[in-house]
């Protein structure tokens, strides 16, 4: 890896971890800048999650206003999420690195499908005053298979968890934003165990995607909300296209 790459490595991070905590979907930078330096998919992967764990700690401690009085409701789903996340980890250990480069370009265009449609979401939710206060079986049935999807790829994790939660829970959308991002580092973290013990990783893009997300994180937990949507909006979906196209012709 050059300088330069290194340079553009960890400024993914940086703002990785900045629209992690804010809206989720960072990994649809990272993992394209991944590729672009020369790591495979699958290693790109991995190390992508490892890399972008201390932003969502530092993010979600960044919300830790709005986590107040929610201790029972995090633990909860964040035991769920760890479940998931090791069964989702598990899973793009043992499948083959095949599978894995030929679904990754669906869950991309999932992701940005996701990002896409995430205002009409968080407006209707918005409007609704009909939803129950714990959730019940269901929540925890989607925020399981959301962690095994974190632990697998991860991209849009925490948009998929934010609109579960949203749909099954009457709560101020700041305050699930900030348990959706105990749930993200979750997942980051147990899959990252998995990884850590078992599989190859390149620590020296785990190092600049760490540096860069970890000072990202505060920065989305205090100016996330000030970015014009819009923009941010149109920045995700366009990485997230070139990543899909990158993925084709490799």
């Amino acid at each position: 890896m050059t300088p330069l790459e290194g340079l553009a490595v960890a400024g993914a991070g940086l703002v990785a971890g900045a629209m992690n905590t804010a809206v989720g979907s960072g990994t649809l930078v990272t993992f394209p800048v991944l590729l672009a330096v020369g790591y495979p998919p699958v290693l790109a992967n991995v190390s992508n999650g490892i890399g972008l764990l201390p932003g969502s700690i530092t993010g979600a401690f960044g919300y830790r206003r709005e986590l107040a009085g929610q201790r029972t409701r995090v633990v909860r789903l964040a035991a769920t999420t760890a479940v998931g996340a090791i069964a989702g980890a598990v899973l793009l250990l043992v499948l083959p690195s095949d599978a894995f480069e030929a679904i990754v370009p669906v869950l991309v265009l999932l992701a940005v499908l996701l990002v896409l449609v995430q205002p009409w979401i968080a407006r209707r939710l918005a409007e609704r005053r009909d939803r129950p206060e714990h959730g019940g079986p269901w929540l925890l049935t989607g925020i399981f298979l959301t962690g095994t999807y974190g632990g697998y790829f991860g991209a849009s994790q925490g948009v998929i968890a934010l609109a579960l939660m949203g749909i099954t829970l009457q709560e101020d959308l700041q305050r699930l934003n900030a348990t959706k991002n105990v749930l993200t580092a979750t997942a980051y973290l147990v899959s990252g165990v998995v990884f850590v013990l078992v599989a190859e990783v390149a620590w020296l893009a785990v190092v600049l995607l760490a540096a860069g997300a970890t000072i990202g994180g505060p920065l989305g937990a205090r100016y996330g909300r000030r970015l014009p949507p819009a923009l941010l909006r149109g920045l995700i979906v366009l990485v997230g296209l070139v990543a899909v196209v990158q993925l084709a012709i490799d």
